[in-house]
């Protein structure tokens, strides 16, 4: 016997097909249940897309540790060779909104969800090493300057680059971006990165800041312009497509995952500031190191209930994982739940993408949107004397020292810690094409700019970067923006 149709209250659908109406030819009656409910449900079917990362796809995993890392950290999921972790990895582009293509130019989000079985640890990254800013207090002007205009309702070359003309520790960032590797070609031919830097903490409470690499195991691969406007005109979904016939046909996209280990006494005395998001750490320095395999093998059963529900956020750790000093770490530290409490409210992590799976969340939060805890007759304060939850005294990571006043600071310089030195040094690992396709890629957005003193400002950047880098992007620029007047 096939199923019965019912309401949301569970009572039997007499007519789908037809409403109920005051005669056949007569006005729709306010008393039709199934007419009223479908109505005002399809009304809120829809909640507020994410301000960043609104473009996203996901699938389920797991990760396999492969080498011995537990001298370094006590977290549990990463405790012994062969120990398998259920995941939930979300990919996304940053700046487009929810019904924008897939395959433009723009840095992509990385963002995975560990189900250990001490509790949830989220690593929300991109697939670029580094990001256009360092202090969280100007993350809202950087995402206000990529996206539509208020007045003109699409994005201005205008607005981008005079943020950036402002901004001298973006120029690393944008080498990355408009570089051979700014449109991936799918979301499987791209590595992920932890981008900031975190704490692992070991058995003997011996500290190492770390930073994450997920390098593909499918080779990296990208598009050019050209193939980018092809596909954009073709298939807007094309690494939505990609990752979900994959996984059908049971070709499971996998990364290796690697870190870069630092003691945490050379910190202070390190050329440039480690904690800062626009620059990485040379392998030469801090090698990598294999740590495990991230195999996505499931697709979600509803992409709404699971891609668009997943909330992330970098403060969700695990005993042995902590936060650094990164500033915009520590920003993210809060934005990140916030604005799921804002877009799901503040009972998100209940649902079933967000719920941790390999252990029991237990806590004293009550009530509040779509609440569906059943500890009714448990006391809802802490401490008591009715055996509640109780906390453990074990700190999940190792203090940081601090010193000085409070106040805003501007992060006091390193020996080598400016912000153009390691956009060059990037130029420059470059080959003859890559270099030819950089400057192209950023002179045909750049002499778009119709102010003079913008394109200036951001050429002096380029020239501090790289002599060379400067005066070919300076050359292409003039040249296009001649030919516009011409």
């Amino acid at each position: 016997m096939s199923k019965i149709l019912t309401t949301e209250s569970g009572a039997p659908v007499a007519d789908n097909q037809n409403s109920a109406s005051a005669g056949e030819y007569g006005p729709l009656l306010i008393q039709d249940q199934q007419l009223l409910e479908k109505l005002a449900r399809f009304n809120r079917e829809r909640i507020p897309e994410r301000v960043v990362h609104a473009r996203g796809s996901g699938a389920y995993g797991y990760f396999e540790v492969t080498d011995e890392v537990s001298q370094f950290t006590r977290a549990d999921f990463l405790s012994e060779i062969g120990k398998r972790t259920e995941v939930f990895l979300r990919f996304s582009t940053v700046a487009g909104n929810l019904g924008s293509s897939d395959a433009v130019r723009d840095p992509r989000g990385f963002a995975l969800k560990f189900y250990t079985a001490e509790g949830n640890y989220d690593l929300v990254g991109n697939n670029t090493p580094v990001f256009f800013i360092k202090d969280p207090v100007k993350f809202p002007d950087f995402i206000h300057s990529q996206k539509r205009d208020p007045f003109t309702g699409v994005q201005e070359a205008d607005n981008v680059w005079d943020f950036w003309a402002h901004s001298p520790a973006s120029t690393h960032q944008i080498t990355w971006l408009f570089g051979d590797r700014g449109i991936p070609a799918s979301y499987r031919h791209m590595n992920g990165y932890g981008s900031h830097t975190y704490q692992w903490v070991n058995e003997s409470g011996e500290a190492f800041w770390v930073k994450y690499h997920f390098k593909t195991n499918q080779g990296i691969r990208s598009l050019d312009g050209d193939q980018s406007a092809e596909v954009l005109g073709s298939d807007a979904d094309s690494h939505q497509r990609d990752l979900h016939q994959a996984i059908e046909r049971g070709v499971f996209p996998s990364w290796t995952l690697y870190v870069q280990l630092m003691p945490v006494a050379e910190a202070a005395d390190y050329r440039f500031n480690p904690f800062d998001l626009t620059k990485v750490w040379p392998h030469a320095d801090y090698p990598l190191q294999k740590v495990g395999r991230l195999v996505l093998n499931k697709n979600p059963e509803n992409v709404f209930a699971d891609v668009e529900q997943s909330a992330f956020s970098p403060n969700n750790f695990v005993p042995g994982i902590g936060p650094s000093p990164d500033k915009m770490l520590q920003g993210r530290l809060f934005a990140y739940a916030d604005a799921q409490r804002y877009r799901l409210g503040v009972n998100h992590t209940l649902l079933a993408v967000n719920a941790p799976k390999a252990t029991e969340a237990n806590n004293y939060g009550r009530d509040g949107l779509s609440a569906v805890n059943k500890s009714g007759r448990g006391k809802n304060y802490e401490p008591n004397s009715y055996d509640g939850p109780a906390q453990t005294d074990n700190a999940l990571a190792a203090p940081v020292a601090l010193n000085g006043w409070t106040g805003t600071y501007t992060t006091p310089a390193h020996t080598k810690d400016d912000d153009f030195f390691q956009a060059g040094e990037l130029y420059r690992l470059m080959s003859a094409g890559e270099r030819t396709r950089l400057i192209g890629n950023i002179a045909g957005f750049l002499a778009q700019v119709t102010r003079d003193d913008i394109v200036e400002k951001n050429l002096a950047h380029f020239h501090a970067a790289d002599e060379e880098y400067g005066a070919r992007l300076e050359a292409a620029v003039a040249k296009l923006r001649a030919g516009d007047e011409g």
